[in-house]
């Protein structure tokens, strides 16, 4: 017990010392989520809903931030985490996990799993409906390190589709992110690329890690290591050519994960890495 709560101090007071910037500090994770790879909030339910990435269980997790402990465990019985990279929801309570981490852009087997009506399930385990789809524009699976620009790690679901962003890897990197739209039904699909978004030209803090959509204000927001990016004022799903505001967060780490916890403040998760990450943030927006 005395060395229980001697790690609780240092833990305690190593989180203290920290800096966080803009971002304020609400929960930690437990130790057994190193890496948590995706964030979503459900409607009428209090918990976060966060996945691993690869190499975890092939399972959701319903976080419990007072407790700071995972209140709910769903495992998906019908597929793997091969590289689950992040969370998306609808209006209806469904969750969409997104495995599709390509990191060296050869992976041909990308795919989106529903899990419906997370909130009402029971049991500790259940199946997913799977959206398997390509990307129109790969022809090859072999690709120059130049032009590295097929890895998706974020998406969200806006009116029966999915928009899916690249994490742009090209060793010439220019802060550009390709948009992909892919229908949200099950079956094989190849994914249409409709755009590209810019966020800056530093990769160590412009490569997009995760995306969100508020359904409520229309926001969306899209996660860098040390920034989010806002767009707003957009019709129709003419995202693109919305309102874009950059937030730099002043606070650096291996953030991979971002929701909605209302119109107006978002949650963030970084991995841990040593005394460090491993935590649940809040993010007011001043817009």
């Amino acid at each position: 017990m005395k060395n229980i709560i001697i790690l609780l101090l240092i833990s305690f007071s190593t989180a203290s010392c920290q800096d966080f910037g803009k971002l304020s500090i609400v929960a930690s994770f437990p130790n057994s989520m190193k890496e948590v790879s995706g964030l979503e909030t459900i409607e009428g339910s209090p918990l976060i809903w966060v996945l691993g990435d690869s190499g975890s269980e092939p399972a959701v997790y319903g976080f419990n931030p007072k407790k700071e402990s995972f209140d709910k465990v769903i495992t998906l019985t019908n597929v793997v985490n091969h590289d689950w990279e992040d969370l998306a929801k609808d209006r209806d309570g469904n969750l969409y996990i997104g495995d599709f981490g390509n990191n060296h852009n050869s992976r041909k087997n990308l795919a989106i799993y529903t899990l419906r009506n997370v909130s009402e399930i029971t049991e500790t385990k259940s199946e997913v409906a799977i959206t398997n789809f390509t990307l129109e524009d790969q022809n090859s699976f072999k690709i120059k390190k130049k032009d590295r620009n097929y890895d998706i790690e974020a998406f969200f679901y806006l009116n029966e589709n999915f928009y899916l962003f690249t994490r742009n890897r090209s060793n010439n990197f220019d802060g550009v992110s390709k948009v992909y739209r892919v229908p949200a039904q099950s079956g094989n699909f190849e994914a249409k690329l409709i755009g590209t978004f810019k966020t800056c030209n530093d990769r160590k803090d412009c490569e997009v890690t995760a995306a969100t959509i508020d359904f409520s204000s229309g926001r969306i927001a899209l996660l860098t290591y040390n920034k989010v990016f806002i767009i707003d004022d957009y019709k129709d799903e003419d995202f693109l050519n919305g309102k874009i505001k950059k937030i730099k967060l002043e606070h650096t780490s291996q953030k991979e994960s971002i929701g909605f916890k209302d119109s107006n403040t978002l949650y963030i998760a970084d991995e841990r890495n040593g005394a460090y990450g491993g935590n649940l943030y809040e993010l007011k927006l001043d817009l």
